[in-house]
C-alpha cells in the first residue's frame, strides 16, 4: 500500500517501515533478501480491473473475456505458464435457479388443525436439484439436533436413523456456540464447519433425507431473519453437476424460531427442552409425529464463466503444487447509488486480491523457480457462493492429494502497514507453525479474530479447498495499524463495511496508501515460499473436521 521502486530487496522494504517502528533491527538481520513487491504493479492492477470500463467484472458478461485477457496478460508477464494442460482457462459451468409460485408450508398429523406458514414471512426454501418444480408431500419430521455426524468427536445427531422419506427439522450453529471462551467440544464461541448451513444441508443430503429445515435463531445465525429471507430469494448460483443435483435433498429451507416453536408444540414437545437436550452428547434423535409438506417452481438458465490458472513450474518437485488463490469477480452493474453510479466497481474486492495474484508471480519470477510447482489461480463466482474455486477443488487440475496448501487473498485494505496479523479461523493446522516462524521473521504479533463466531474460515475461497482436506492459509494484516494504532484500523475497517463493501462506491483512488498491501503481499509471499521451498506436508491438527479428509486423500497418493 505505498509506492516504492519495483524491485527493491525485501529487506530494504522493512528497512524502510523499521523507521517507523514496525520491524526490529534483529527481525532485519534475520530476514533472508528476497524480492520486494511491486507497488506500481499492485496499483496499476487494482485501478485497471476496478476502472468503469470493466463494468463491475460481473461474471458471464460482456466484459469477463476482457477481465480474463488482463489477467492472462499479468500472468504472461510474470512468466507463468498456462496451467490448465497447455490453457490459461478452465471452464465453471453454472446454472442459476429461481424459486417461485410457492404453497404454503402445511404441516399436518398433530391433535389439531394442521398449522400453514407463509413464505417469506415465517419460512424460506429451495433445492439444489435442477427440476422445474418440487414437491414435498407428507414428509415425516424428525427433530435431530444440531444435524451433526463428527466420527472424530464421538457425536451423531442421525444415530440409528434412516432419513429416507424424512425431513431433518435442525439447529443453527453447533452445540457449544454459548460459550464465552474457545473451550468445548465444538471450540465453544468460534463456530467450526459442522455450525455452517451448508453443511447442515450436506449432512442430510448424506443421510438420505428428502428435506431440510433450519430453525432461524438471531443470536447463534449471527443475522437476522430479514438476512436469510434475502438471502433466499431470487436467483441462486450453483456449480453445475452431471446429474443435476440428483443426490442433494429434494428441498432445504428455513423456518423463523417461532414458527418451529408451533410445530412442536403441536408435536407435543417442548421446543426449549429438546434444543437444551440436542446440546448434550449422545443425543438422539426425535421423531415429531407430523408430517410437511410445500411446493414452488423454479426457472432455470445455465452459463459458463471460467478460472485463469497459471504455474511455475518446480525445480525439485513439479508433481507437488502449492496454491495462491484470489477472485477475480464482483457484482457488476448494480443498483444505483444516489449519484446515478450504477457499477459495483469492487476495487478493494478484490481487484486487490488479483492485484497481489499479480505481484506474488511477479516477485517468485524474480527469486527464481521454487523446489515446487506453485500455481496462480484467479477464479470466478466466489461472490455467488464460491463457485470457481468449488469447481477447481471438485475437478483440480493438480491432484488435491499432491497439493501440499495454499494461501488466499480477499479485499486487501489500501491503508498503512500494521503491527499485526489476524488469523481466520484460528489453528486448525500445521501451517500454524510456518505462520509463528514468519510472523517472528516480520516482527509481527498475532490478534485474535474478531467475530469468530461468525464462521468466516468458511465463506472465502480458501475453503473449497480445505473441506477436501488441503490446508489453506486465511490471514492477512490486523487493525493495529502503524500510523493511528487499533483505533484508525478499526475507523477504517468500519468506513469500509458501512460506506463501499458491495456499493458502487468500491472505487479505486489515486489518494489510496498501497504500503499495507505491499505488507500483506510479502507475508504471502513468505508463506508460500515456505511451502514451495520446503519437503514437509502440512496436515489438521487431530480433532480438525477435516483432517480425517487429508489423511484419506495423502494416503491414497502414496
Amino acid at each position: 500500500m505505498t509506492h516504492s521502486r519495483a524491485r527493491q530487496s525485501l529487506a530494504a522494504f522493512l528497512g524502510s517501515i523499521a523507521a517507523i517502528g514496525l520491524v526490529s533491527s534483529a527481525s532485519l538481520a534475520a530476514a533472508p533478501a528476497i524480492p520486494a513487491p511491486n507497488q506500481a504493479l499492485l496499483r496499476e492492477v487494482t485501478r485497471t480491473l476496478s476502472s468503469d470500463a470493466y463494468e463491475g467484472r460481473g461474471p458471464g458478461s460482456a466484459v469477463e473475456q476482457k477481465t480474463l485477457d488482463t489477467i492472462i496478460a499479468r500472468f504472461k508477464a510474470a512468466g507463468l505458464k498456462p496451467g490448465n494442460n497447455g490453457r490459461w482457462l478452465q471452464d465453471v459451468p453454472t446454472v442459476t435457479l429461481a424459486a417461485h409460485n410457492f404453497t404454503p408450508l402445511t404441516i399436518s398429523g398433530g391433535s389439531g388443525a394442521p398449522l400453514s406458514f407463509a413464505h417469506g414471512t415465517d419460512f424460506v426454501a429451495g433445492s439444489y436439484r435442477v427440476v422445474p418444480h418440487t414437491e414435498i408431500k407428507d414428509s415425516d419430521l424428525v427433530f435431530v439436533g444440531y444435524g451433526i455426524n463428527a466420527p472424530e468427536l464421538g457425536w451423531n445427531d442421525y444415530a440409528g436413523l434412516d432419513m429416507k422419506g424424512k425431513t431433518a427439522v435442525i439447529l443453527v450453529n453447533d452445540p457449544d456456540y454459548a460459550q464465552e471462551s474457545e473451550d468445548g467440544l465444538f471450540k465453544g464461541r468460534r463456530m467450526t464447519y459442522y455450525g455452517r448451513w451448508t453443511y447442515k444441508f450436506e449432512e442430510a443430503a448424506r443421510q438420505g433425507a428428502t428435506a431440510a429445515i433450519i430453525v432461524h435463531d438471531t443470536f447463534p445465525a449471527a443475522y437476522g431473519w430479514n438476512v436469510v429471507e434475502s438471502s433466499w430469494s431470487g436467483e441462486q448460483h450453483f456449480v453445475a453437476t452431471p446429474n443435476d443435483g440428483a443426490d442433494q435433498t429434494v428441498a432445504n429451507g428455513w423456518v423463523q424460531k417461532g414458527v418451529a416453536e408451533q410445530i412442536f408444540k403441536a408435536a407435543g414437545q417442548d421446543f426449549a427442552a429438546l434444543v437444551k437436550a440436542a446440546g448434550q452428547k449422545g443425543f438422539k434423535p426425535v421423531p415429531l409425529g407430523l408430517k410437511a409438506s410445500v411446493g414452488f417452481d423454479s426457472s432455470i438458465a445455465r452459463a459458463t464463466s471460467h478460472n485463469v490458472i497459471g504455474i511455475q513450474p518446480g525445480k525439485v518437485a513439479p508433481n507437488e503444487y502449492v496454491l495462491y488463490t484470489g477472485h477475480w469477480d464482483h457484482l457488476g452493474h448494480c443498483k444505483p447509488d444516489a449519484k446515478g453510479d450504477g457499477i459495483c466497481n469492487g476495487a478493494v474486492d478484490n481487484a486487490t486480491g488479483v492485484a497481489v495474484l499479480a505481484a506474488l508471480a511477479d516477485m517468485n519470477r524474480r527469486a527464481g523457480p521454487a523446489r515446487r510447482s506453485q500455481v496462480f489461480l484467479a477464479v470466478t463466482l466466489e461472490e455467488s457462493g464460491l463457485l470457481g474455486s468449488e469447481y477447481y477443488a471438485r475437478n483440480p487440475v493438480f491432484p488435491l492429494n499432491k497439493t501440499v496448501g495454499g494461501v488466499n487473498m480477499d479485499a486487501l485494505a489500501p491503508v498503512g502497514p500494521a503491527r499485526d496479523v489476524e488469523v481466520t479461523g484460528g489453528d486448525k493446522s500445521e501451517l500454524t507453525a510456518i505462520l509463528h516462524r514468519v510472523e517472528k521473521q516480520l516482527g509481527l504479533y498475532e490478534s485474535p479474530e474478531d467475530h469468530s463466531e461468525r464462521g468466516h474460515y468458511y465463506r472465502s475461497d480458501h475453503f473449497s479447498l480445505a473441506k477436501r482436506g488441503v490446508p489453506m492459509f486465511a490471514v492477512g494484516r490486523g487493525t493495529d495499524l502503524v500510523k493511528g494504532g487499533k483505533a484508525a484500523g478499526q475507523a477504517a475497517s468500519e468506513d469500509y463495511t458501512e460506506h463501499r463493501y458491495h456499493q458502487p462506491s468500491d472505487e479505486y483512488s489515486a489518494s489510496w496508501d498501497f504500503s499495507g498491501i505491499a505488507q500483506e503481499t510479502g507475508l504471502y509471499y513468505r508463506l508460500g515460499r515456505a511451502l514451495s521451498d520446503g519437503k514437509a506436508w502440512p496436515n489438521w491438527h487431530a480433532g480438525d473436521e477435516f483432517r480425517a479428509i487429508r489423511d484419506k486423500s495423502l494416503s491414497a497418493g502414496k
